[in-house]
């Protein structure tokens, strides 16, 4: 870089000048070290914000792909129960499409078509997937909302009108021989849960499995007489167990309430991490491919 020198008066000779020299270089060199400060910091920047997406990408993937495969595991359980146990739809005669088979289904296919999007969308980059993605989750956390809310406001209602479904179902399609799914499903609960009937044992009287006779299943008996033989058929109630299984069942929720309470904040977060992020990913792709055309893939 040139050096200026000063003439210094009374003498015949041009004197060196640090100071001079020191300023002129501060000064020369000052747009040159501020465009190199602010390329710095663009670099810096740039990795940290390729840090920042190739993290919440690799993330975002990585919980859907979680979800893909649990509801590739509903789906095919609810495959295997309408396969295996077709006779699950008789639980609610009017009601077939709440079996267990069809609810498990549904929600198979609803997380498999969710996921999906969700997956591709951060994997291969796609705005349109993300878009749709972000659309579907605001569409079932919607739908999750109503439902909880007309769950809430009626369940008076409901829980009557479900009482009376499974009264009819229980009357008109239990059947022992050969034993139907719909029994298999009784008994194990009534086992499980020491009950009988729905609301007492008097749901099972003069049901079409034994017409015009008191009689319950065997499951209904208390655990001292389960060993005689056709326990269910002695006609003596205090043979058998006196609560119905709506309430031990109702009971069993409420003591578990917070499992419940755990699990729907669970599903909760999910549901926002997705929504903030698929917008977080629609943007920054955004971003990217508007001011960084070289922006490197992650």
């Amino acid at each position: 870089m040139p050096i200026r020198d000063k003439f210094v008066p009374g003498s015949s000779t041009y004197h060196f000048n640090n100071y001079d020299a020191l300023e002129f270089d501060e000064m020369n060199s000052r747009p040159a070290y501020e465009a190199a400060h602010r390329r710095a910091s663009e670099e810096r920047s740039h990795k940290m914000g390729r840090s920042g997406y190739t993290c919440v990408r690799h993330t975002f993937c990585s919980i859907n792909v979680i979800l893909w495969l649990s509801g590739c595991g509903l789906l095919g359980a609810g495959l295997w129960l309408r396969l295996a146990y077709e006779g699950y739809t008789a639980l609610l005669p009017q009601q077939s499409v709440l079996s267990a088979d069809n609810l498990l289904t549904g929600i198979g296919v609803a997380m498999f078509v969710v996921a999906f999007f969700g997956c591709c969308g951060a994997w291969f980059q796609s705005r349109c997937m993300l878009v749709m993605y972000f659309s579907l989750v605001v569409f079932l956390f919607v739908l999750e909302f109503l439902l909880a809310a007309a769950g809430f406001l009626l369940r008076v209602p409901l829980g009557s009108y479900l009482v009376d479904e499974l009264r009819l179902g229980i009357y008109q399609n239990y059947a022992l021989n050969p034993p139907s799914s719909l029994a298999i499903l009784w008994d194990h609960t009534q086992y499980n849960f020491g009950c009988c009937g729905i609301t007492n044992h008097e749901d099972w009287y003069d049901t079409n499995a034994w017409p015009g006779q008191n009689y319950v299943p065997n499951s209904c008996c208390l655990p001292k007489f389960s060993n005689m033989t056709d326990c269910g058929k002695s006609e003596d109630p205090d043979m058998w167990y006196s609560k119905g299984c709506a309430e031990q069942v109702q009971m069993f929720f409420v003591q578990r309430l917070h499992v419940v309470g755990v699990i729907g904040l669970i599903v909760a977060f999910i549901q926002l991490f997705g929504l903030i992020s698929s917008m977080l990913l629609f943007c920054t792709d955004r971003h990217r491919r508007n001011s960084y055309k070289s922006y490197e893939q992650a």
